[in-house]
């Protein structure tokens, strides 16, 4: 059976230990995304399954509609909205992918690594050491900072725990049913969503992004926070209203941002506004990259694929497709 792999930007699909479980197959990997759906389509024909690495590449109808042997998608990691079930259904293509996931604890250390890096001016002490400049900045500590948590879920509630260990105050937003988990946690929601903007120094989203929550931070939103706060976001670049953080960093509230997420990834040449701001921190979309959540996340697509291989279908989230057969 061949096997297509998309988007294996670090080429490490092939160094994962899971990777040997496909010895039997015919695995074709490719490097780089391709956008436009009749390439797409092109690079996929002749293979009967496709393994999507997290929203890397799309699958939506104009794209499904240009397939003609592809038989099964085995998805890694929770999302889904980039993949039309309907089409997918309408020509049998199975959809597979956990059901359940794991909290990201790797996403979790990177929101603290970009934290620590932004207020401790890393980036910029590590190239002026390296001109030969010493100790050109003084940052900022911890202790005593307010530390601001949009949804306080399983990624959130770990980089609070987190907070509090430094010494920090926490203080969390979502909606008004989470106000007694948050109380519960042992930490503070404020009484207005203004209040909460205007008061963190500190501002990390850990919103699950969906239709619902697109744009859900404005940028009414951003005006409110002090000129000295930092907002960091690994969850997803749509969860602020498009062109908001740029414009509110020009602005100067917040004063400072970093960024793992890009409405339009990857970001090739270096061609993003957030890339050309000295006070920005931007990371290539890291949160997940490491090799245990690689390995568990390729590994239940390769349950899915061999489960496929085998006539025995596991993680289907489309039934539909397999009555459609």
């Amino acid at each position: 059976m061949k096997i297509v792999v998309l988007d294996d930007w670090a080429k490490e699909f092939r160094k994962l230990k899971c990777f040997s479980r496909l010895k039997d197959h015919e695995v074709v990997v490719y490097h780089d995304t391709e956008k436009d759906p009749a390439k797409l389509a092109a690079r996929l024909n002749g293979a009967e399954v496709v393994l999507l690495t997290q929203e890397r590449s799309a699958f939506p109808r104009a794209l499904v509609e240009k397939l003609t042997t592809i038989k099964l998608v085995a998805q890694t990691g929770s999302h889904r909205h980039h993949i039309d079930f309907d089409a997918c259904t309408e020509k049998s293509i199975i959809v597979a992918a956990p059901t359940r996931i794991g909290v990201g604890v790797s996403t979790a250390e990177l929101t603290w690594a970009l934290i620590l890096a932004s207020l401790r001016n890393l980036p910029h002490e590590v190239e002026q050491l390296k001109k030969g400049a010493w100790q050109t900045t003084i940052g900022t500590g911890l202790r005593s900072q307010i530390l601001g948590i949009y949804a306080l879920g399983g990624i959130g509630g770990l980089v609070a725990q987190v907070g509090k260990a430094f010494g920090m105050k926490v203080m969390c937003w979502g909606r008004e049913a989470s106000r007694a988990k948050i109380v519960a946690a042992g930490y503070e929601m404020p009484a207005t969503r203004e209040e909460f903007f205007s008061t963190v120094d500190i501002l990390s989203l850990h919103i699950f992004a969906n239709r619902e929550t697109r744009g859900i931070i404005t940028a009414a939103d951003l005006a409110c926070m002090k000129p000295t706060a930092l907002l960091v976001n690994t969850s997803r670049a749509r969860l602020i209203q498009e062109g908001a953080l740029v414009a509110a960093l020009k602005q100067g509230r917040p004063g400072r941002a970093a960024v793992d997420v890009y409405e339009e990834e990857p970001i090739l040449n270096g061609d993003h506004p957030l890339l050309k701001m000295p006070n920005v921190i931007c990371t290539p979309h890291l949160g997940y990259a490491v090799t245990n959540t690689f390995e568990g996340m390729h590994g239940t697509a390769i349950d899915s694929i061999l489960g496929y291989a085998s006539g025995s279908p596991v993680n289907v989230l489309n039934p539909e497709a397999l009555r459609k057969k």
